[in-house]
């Protein structure tokens, strides 16, 4: 497996900016990369290969691959001529961005859902909290309970419904003379 300085330059540059996105995302750079990695990869790949290929340490490449398989985004393999763990990212984009979807929710978003309507029983109660204040939590339980429930529908899309889906939703925007801008 070739260094990270040997790949194309379009490799590298995906892989570099996948860490960058990470962060962004709130994700450790280190996974990210290795995600890229492995994401690239026509074969699965052992943690030595993605260590040497990354120059990161060994409880890096241990650390960022449990990451990955408890996110459902790669998964482990074995190879019948090596007895080393392999691994691999999933290949339908449309499965892994449900999936990441469907973790952020239930990482994120429910929990706030669960505190807000605790916030809007407070509130509730409480006189000393604003009619402005309640109005603005109860908005935004509405918001994300209306959000998930969009949500709960569409994960159950086959990934054929989903594309035609966006499709239809741009195909709309035009007709409703609807700017992209």
């Amino acid at each position: 497996m070739p260094k990270l300085s040997e790949l194309s330059g379009a490799e590298r540059r995906f892989i570099l900016h996948w860490g960058e996105m990470g962060t962004r995302w709130g994700i450790n750079r280190t996974v990210a990369q290795v995600h890229a990695l492995l994401f690239l990869s026509p074969e699965p790949l052992n943690a030595e290969q993605i260590q040497e290929t990354l120059s990161i340490a060994r409880s890096n490449v241990s650390t960022s691959l449990k990451e990955l398989q408890g996110w459902g985004i790669i998964r482990l393999v074995h190879l019948p001529s090596d007895r080393r763990d392999h691994f691999e990212s999933l290949r339908e984009i449309w499965e892994m961005f449900r999936i990441v979807i469907e973790e952020r929710k239930r990482r994120e978003v429910d929990p706030t859902v669960a505190m807000i309507r605790t916030c809007i029983t407070e509130a509730d109660k409480d006189p000393a909290t604003s009619e402005y204040a309640r109005d603005r939590l109860r908005e935004m339980h509405v918001f994300l309970t209306t959000t998930s429930a969009w949500y709960a529908t569409f994960r159950g899309w086959p990934t054929s419904v989903v594309t035609r889906f966006f499709s239809l939703a741009d195909k709309s925007r035009k007709l409703l003379g609807i700017n992209a801008d």
